[in-house]
């Protein structure tokens, strides 16, 4: 049982912070409880003793894929903002 309990405690945490980036209707927050999910997963996975996948879940879970969100979000907003302008004038 107690050998168990990590493993309980990250799916867990795997599990709180899909909800919450399911739920948080913010892209900024959204890519925030992303980047969490994927630390919460990288960690499961070194708890399952499977180190190579928890690498490459660090790596693309909790760096690359917030990061395309947030550039991506990035770019929707300046071009909003840049055809808001062009509406005014």
């Amino acid at each position: 049982m107690t050998g168990e309990l990590p493993v309980l405690l990250g799916l867990f945490l795997v599990a709180a912070a899909g909800t919450g980036a399911v739920l948080v209707r913010d892209p900024v927050r959204q890519s925030f409880l992303l980047s969490l999910l994927g630390l919460s997963l990288a960690t499961l996975f070194l708890l399952l003793q499977a180190p190579d996948v928890a690498l490459s879940q660090l790596a693309v879970g909790s760096a690359l894929t917030p990061l395309m969100v947030l550039l991506s979000v990035r770019k929707v907003r300046r071009k909003a903002r840049s055809e808001r302008r062009e509406e005014r004038e």
